[in-house]
Order: C-alpha cells, then sequence, then structure tokens
C-alpha cells in the first residue's frame, strides 16, 4: 500500500515483466518447434528423393530455407579431394550465373571448408585469412556460415550459405540446424548414389547382353562398335563418343567411329598419341581421365574438337587380350560432375567387349581374303594355263603363217597383230601377279597397295569407294613414283571422308606407257572459294616434284575431282 493507502504499482510491474518474459519463452519455444517441424519437414523432403541431382538440389534449397539464407551452395569435392567438381546454387538467377562466369574451383573460402572439413561461421567474409574474393558481376555477400556433407565418414562436398535476411548474423542454432541436416543429406546422397549405382548395373547388363546378341548374329565390325559406342555415351550420359584406332606404322589414332555431336568434323580425324587423352589411354594400357578435357594442358595435341566440353574419360580397348586395338572416348558438357571409379569400373568391361568386336571383325576379314586370295589363285591359274598359253600359241602361229604372205599390207597387218597379242600376254601377266599379291607383298605391288588402302578408308567415308585400275601397273610404274601416288590417294581419300559430305567416291589409277594418272571424284560439297587449300598444296607440290601436274576442280559447283599426272620416267 501506498502512504496515502493506495495500492502499491510494483506489483502489477513484476506481473507485466513476469507475462513478458513468459510470453518470449512461449514465443521462443514456438519458434524453436516450427524450427524443429520445418528441419523434419525437410529431412523427409530430402529422403523422398533417390536421383541424385534432385537429392542434392533439395538439400542446398532446404538449408536457405531452414536458416533464411538469401544465398546458397553446395560443392561436391572432385575425386582428386582439393577442387569442386559439381557447384549448384539458390538465390542467383540464370542471368547473374552466366555474367559471374564459370562455377568456383575450390579456391578461398570454399577450399578453407574442403582443407578443413569442419563447420565455419565468420560475421564479416573478406576479414578471413582465406577471403579470396569475389569475381567480377558478382553480388556482395557479406555473412556466412558452412558445413560439411560426409557420406559414410567420407566428405562428399560442403554446404556454403551466406548474407542472413534482415541484416542478421548465423548464431549457433543455425549452425545446429545446418550440422543436423548435414547428417540427413549424407544418408539421403548414400542411398541415393547406391540406387544409381543398381540401376547403371542393370542397364550395362541389358548393354552387354545386347552387344553380345549382336557379337554372335554376325553383325558387321561398324555395326557393333557403333552400338557399343551409343550404349556407353547413353549409360554415362556422356554428350559424344568415339572410338579411335591406331594407324599402321605411325605414332597416330584416328577416328573410326563418332557418336553424338558433330559427328561430320570428328569422324576420320588423325590425332597423335602423345599429347591426347585417346593417345594417353592408347599408349599406357589404362583409363586416363580429364576433369575438363576442352582446357586441360595436357591434351593439347591434335584438332580442337571438344568447345563446350568439360570431364571425359578415355578407356583402352583389349587392355585383357594383351594388346590396345582403339580407344573409346567419352565426354560430357562443361559442367558435369567428371567420371567416378564407379562408372568407369563397369567401361573396361564394356571396352573389352569393343575388343572382342574388333578381333572377330578381323578374324572374319582374315577368313573372307582367305577366300579371295584363293579365288585369285584359281583365277591366275586359268589365265596363265588357258588364256596366255593359247594367245602364245596364236601368236606363233601367226608369226609362222607371215612368211607366207606376200602382199605387204597383209604380212604388216600380221605383225602388228602378233604385237599386239604380245602386249596382251604383258597385261595378262600384270594381272596375274596383280592378283597373286598378298598382303606382305604390298610394299611392292602397287596394285595391292592401292587396293588395301582403298579398303581401309571405307570405314572413314561410311561407303566403299569404286576402284578401277589399269595399265602396267607394278612393272612399269618407279618405287619412288609409286611413293607419291600412294601418298596422293591416301590425301585425296582423308580429303573426301573429312571435308566433302559424299556418298560416293570413284578412284581411277592409269598407266598409259608414258605417264601414271590418279583421278579422285567425289559427289561432295565442292570446294569452297575461301576454304583451306594446305592439302592441295601439298598434293601440287608432289606433282611438280615428279615433273608431272595437279588440278582440282568443282564441276557446276558440284563435287570434287582431283587429277593427278607424272611421267613415268620421273622428273
Amino acid at each position: 500500500m501506498g502512504e496515502d493507502g493506495t495500492p502499491s504499482p510494483l506489483p502489477q510491474l513484476r506481473l507485466d515483466e513476469l507475462l513478458d518474459e513468459l510470453q518470449a519463452r512461449i514465443d521462443a519455444a514456438r519458434g524453436t518447434r516450427d524450427r524443429v517441424h520445418s528441419l523434419l519437414e525437410a529431412v523427409l523432403s530430402v529422403g523422398r528423393e533417390l536421383d541424385l541431382t534432385q537429392v542434392l538440389r533439395r538439400i542446398v534449397e532446404a538449408a536457405a530455407l531452414l536458416v533464411d539464407a538469401r544465398y546458397a551452395a553446395l560443392g561436391v569435392i572432385g575425386p582428386d579431394g582439393q577442387s569442386l567438381s559439381q557447384f549448384l546454387t539458390v538465390g542467383l538467377s540464370e542471368e547473374e550465373i552466366a555474367a559471374i562466369g564459370p562455377y568456383p574451383t575450390g579456391k578461398g573460402i570454399l577450399g578453407e571448408l574442403i582443407r578443413h572439413p569442419e563447420p565455419l561461421r565468420l560475421a564479416e567474409l573478406s576479414a578471413h585469412s582465406s577471403s579470396y574474393g569475389f569475381p567480377a558481376n558478382h553480388p556482395p555477400m557479406r555473412s556466412f556460415v558452412g558445413v560439411p556433407l560426409r557420406v559414410r565418414e567420407q566428405v562428399f562436398g560442403n554446404l556454403y550459405l551466406t548474407d542472413k535476411r534482415g541484416g542478421a548474423q548465423f548464431d549457433t542454432d543455425d549452425e545446429t540446424v545446418l550440422a543436423t541436416l548435414a547428417v540427413a543429406a549424407g544418408v539421403a546422397i548414400d542411398n541415393a548414389r547406391l540406387y544409381e549405382e543398381s540401376r547403371r548395373q542393370q542397364r550395362w547388363l541389358h548393354a552387354s547382353a545386347e552387344i553380345t546378341r549382336s557379337l554372335l548374329s554376325g553383325s558387321p565390325r561398324g555395326e557393333v562398335l557403333e552400338l557399343i559406342a551409343e550404349r556407353a555415351r547413353e549409360i554415362t550420359g556422356a554428350e559424344l563418343a568415339d572410338v579411335s584406332v591406331p594407324l599402321p606404322g605411325t605414332d597416330r589414332l584416328t577416328v573410326e567411329l563418332a557418336v553424338g555431336g558433330d559427328t561430320c568434323v570428328r569422324r576420320g580425324l588423325t590425332v597423335p598419341a602423345e599429347g591426347t587423352l585417346s593417345g594417353a589411354a592408347y599408349s599406357t594400357a589404362t583409363p586416363a581421365t580429364s576433369a575438363d578435357l576442352d582446357a586441360d594442358p595436357r591434351f593439347t595435341a591434335g584438332p580442337r574438337r571438344f568447345a563446350g566440353l568439360g570431364p571425359a574419360v578415355a578407356v583402352p580397348l583389349g587392355v585383357a587380350s594383351g594388346e590396345v586395338q582403339g580407344v573409346l572416348l567419352l565426354a560430357r558438357p562443361t559442367g558435369d560432375p567428371t567420371f567416378t571409379a564407379e562408372e568407369i569400373g563397369p567401361l573396361l568391361g564394356f571396352a573389352d567387349q569393343a575388343a572382342l568386336a574388333l578381333e572377330l571383325a578381323a578374324r572374319r576379314s582374315d577368313a573372307e581374303q582367305l577366300a579371295l586370295l584363293e579365288d585369285r589363285d584359281r583365277i591366275a591359274r586359268d589365265l596363265h594355263d588357258l588364256a596366255i598359253q593359247r594367245l602364245f600359241a596364236t601368236g606363233m602361229t601367226l608369226q609362222s603363217a607371215a612368211r607366207f604372205i606376200d602382199h605387204p599390207g597383209a604380212a604388216d597387218r600380221v605383225v602388228r597383230a602378233v604385237g599386239d597379242l604380245d602386249e596382251t600376254i604383258k597385261i595378262i601377266r600384270s594381272t596375274i601377279f596383280g592378283l597373286r599379291a598378298r598382303e606382305q607383298d604390298a610394299a611392292h605391288s602397287l596394285r595391292a597397295q592401292v587396293a588395301l588402302a582403298v579398303g581401309e578408308a571405307q570405314e572413314a567415308l561410311g561407303f566403299a569407294p569404286q576402284l578401277s585400275m589399269e595399265g602396267l601397273l607394278d612393272t612399269d610404274v618407279p618405287a619412288e613414283l609409286a611413293e607419291q601416288v600412294m601418298a596422293v590417294l591416301r590425301e585425296s581419300l582423308s580429303n573426301a571422308a573429312r571435308h566433302a559430305r559424299a556418298d560416293r567416291v570413284e578412284i581411277v589409277l592409269r598407266a598409259t606407257g608414258t605417264d601414271v594418272v590418279l583421278t579422285v571424284t567425289d559427289n561432295g560439297v565442292g570446294l569452297p572459294p575461301d576454304g583451306r587449300r594446305s592439302g592441295l598444296r601439298n598434293l601440287a607440290e608432289r606433282a611438280e616434284k615428279m615433273g608431272g601436274t595437279f588440278e582440282a576442280l568443282s564441276p557446276d559447283g558440284h563435287g570434287t575431282r582431283l587429277m593427278w599426272q607424272a611421267p613415268l620416267t620421273g622428273a
């Protein structure tokens, strides 16, 4: 009571304070309850997904919502354990992401969490000693909290959150909530990876069965290789798949099969074994990987054909047989995850199937070649035993009869006929030598070399070229000139495969008695008026060196005809 007998206001004040404190505690309890409820909802939301990419997206979105952060990101640590192989963001628009440029790789504060996988909370990002600054067009960020994501005690990646809304700082409760979410996220990521692995194995098994059926049914080599490359590209999510094989007698590889992307540009390309990803796999007989194929400083040799591509793997074909027969190259777009050991393992088994396809095709080709050679031997024997003997006997008969012909004109005609018969016998003998030329004699037989080169070009062209040979190519053409003819032929076929986009190529090689003439004609796009002419200059220089001529034409602007001529006597 007061001195005047009125009630004192102090108890009422204390009651108001107690009520305010009680209300604050109720609000705090309600806030804690709501936060726990949100955390449980986030855990359930993350756990419901089985697709790994969607799981990661749900995790980073839930983290931003739980701590009321303006920006959030999830970085997946790459196989090297020192950089980020994948980066997902929340809070940035597509325009802002494009303006900033490439995603971070793990420097600065992001790298601090990679090196020291413990929760990190900062009031000011720039104040930390590891602060690396921001790239141009990056929005300003101040407060920061980050926690690692562990899967089976292994650090999978990190959660990064910045700028709590309202200008407040991240507190201990925020850190605790994120750490709890990270535990649940680790379980969800593990489940998604296991599910993805089981689905991938199932797809590999189905693909292997499909390829086995194709092999046993006797499908052509090209079809089997294309099936293998296509299935490998689909299962691994690659943008493109190339199968390269070694060029005999060189240290280079040629792209025999290209699937996905710009196939016309890649198919038929030759690349060095040194300084290329495919070459590294071929030389070491082990898989070779790259996190960014287009910018990898280790692989700068050869034509640049990987713009916009990032993670890549090259797997050797035929390692189990002890001899590498080729390389399967797979590449993903820039920004996609790198190839993991779990993905490369099944690829090795797949590569063995590709090697088996190459081996079976080689054996089948050998069998067909043996049958062809046996048939040629029979034809050669028939030509020698029947045709040549009869022609020789006819020539001798005419030569003997010429002595009894009194008319000078008639006698000259008979003599000329005898000479024609001798020339015909020479041509038939040259044909017999060509028929009996084995692959091991290819270095000495121009006909055999030309036929072999044209056959090898079939894969790069995608169809069989038409070949015609006339004259005494194996007897009249000197070795040096034959070497130049082969170089010109290979260059012409390579140009047709890479640039012509043709579906018909005709090769005519003639020895006229004084000259050798090689003509290569296609029905492609023709010679571009402002295109590169270095290859054509090489052909012209070879002709000039041998005292001959070279001509390149595009009749009516369509198709190309290359005519290379040199005298048989040399320059």
